[in-house]
């Protein structure tokens, strides 16, 4: 008498209209209770394993799904629909959700043997304002794993090398019969290399690798700014088993000026003016990053006017293009007058028009108050 399948949605303990990750998170659950592992020389626990295994490989599978949904197990009968044991790799779903990759048939000891890229390493350089705005070439020690130079990165004294591992006997992992299973583990004794060191080298102490400080010439070009990340390829940790290194990224730490503030391209600074130069216009020299420059106060100006130096900015990375400075003109009220100077602004006073009415609301103020 053929045996009655249950339902693969009651399985799961799901319903019919789940999504994929309340699918995935019910056959997690039910594979973490009945693995044979947690429950060795147990029948029924390995019997609702697998079942719970086969509703997953179908329910996980939108073609496969849609036919069940339609035609329930009958569905699956035909064609490469169903449900076939042998061909079932557990190493796929296992490996996803609690990383048993290499222990359910899976590579990862021939993963491990692998070229491996090196790690990426980060370095923070600070400079000064000036050197940001018109570039320079920095000198730099980076702190980084480097080939032993006494075993050339074998790690084995000089004369002697690595042996075949006599546990895995060179597969770099080891199979057991576990249940039904065939469970592959990584080895223990040469950790999936294949190879033990019979006598590591004394330098670097079997490791292959030696911390060194590695001298840089690393060249910042003008512009700059507080943030910017420079690469440099292949100056990163060294790669395992004759992989490419990774690469060096300066991190740019750029010290404040005392004069300048940086927006963008363009420095921005603060000129004090006093009341006589804003309102007869003045030329005056300001300070800049190559000297002094010649500034024109109009006449008349007001604190809060900004005027520009064209071109005495940034330089734009890799490019002709320069920003300007902007100057923010602060007009100084005088707190402190001679005698002389008070006569002389009194006299200024009953000359100028003495109109204290508040300032009539532009358009768009009267506007906004329309419409409030």
């Amino acid at each position: 008498m053929p045996v009655t399948k249950r339902d693969y949605y009651e399985v799961l303990g799901v319903s019919r209209d789940a999504d994929d990750q309340q699918i995935k998170s019910a056959y997690r659950k039910l594979a973490l209770q009945h693995h044979p592992d947690r429950n060795p020389d147990d029948k029924q626990a390995e019997e609702k394993f697998k079942e719970a295994a086969e509703a997953y490989s179908v329910l996980s599978d939108p073609q496969k799904r849609a036919a069940y949904d339609r035609f329930g197990h009958q569905g699956l009968q035909s064609g490469s629909a169903g449900f076939d044991p042998g061909s079932f790799d557990l190493s796929d779903i296992l490996g996803e959700f609690f990383g048993f990759g290499d222990m359910f048939g899976g590579s990862g000891a021939r993963r491990r043997n692998r070229p491996q890229r090196g790690q990426d390493v980060r370095y923070d350089l600070e400079i000064r304002f000036e050197d940001a705005v018109f570039g320079m070439v920095a000198e730099i020690q980076v702190p980084r794993s480097e080939l032993c130079d006494r075993c050339g990165g074998k790690g084995a004294e000089p004369g002697s090398g690595p042996t075949t591992c006599p546990a895995c006997h060179g597969r770099g992992e080891v199979i057991y019969q576990q249940s039904f299973l065939s469970v592959r583990r990584t080895c223990g004794q040469c950790g999936g290399a294949g190879q033990v060191i019979r006598t590591p080298c004394r330098q670097c102490r079997g490791q292959g690798y030696q911390q060194a400080n590695r001298k840089l010439k690393v060249n910042l070009p003008a512009g700059v700014d507080n943030g910017t990340r420079l690469r440099l390829a292949h100056e990163g940790e060294p790669g395992g088993n004759g992989g490419p290194p990774g690469d060096l990224y300066v991190v740019l730490k750029v010290k404040e000026h005392p004069f300048f503030e940086r927006h963008e391209y363009d420095l921005h600074c603060t000129i004090p003016v006093n009341i006589a130069q804003a309102a007869l216009g003045a030329a005056i020299e300001i300070p800049t990053l190559e000297g002094p420059e010649a500034l024109k106060i109009p006449e008349g100006t007001q604190s809060g006017t900004q005027l520009r130096i064209r071109n005495k900015g940034v330089p734009h990375v890799n490019s002709r293009n320069r920003g300007d400075i902007v100057a923010h003109i602060d007009v100084k009220t005088p707190t402190r007058l001679t005698r002389d100077q008070k006569k002389l602004l009194e006299q200024l006073s009953d000359t100028l028009p003495a109109d204290n009415q508040p300032s009539e609301k532009g358009i768009f103020e009267k506007v906004k108050d329309y419409f409030v």
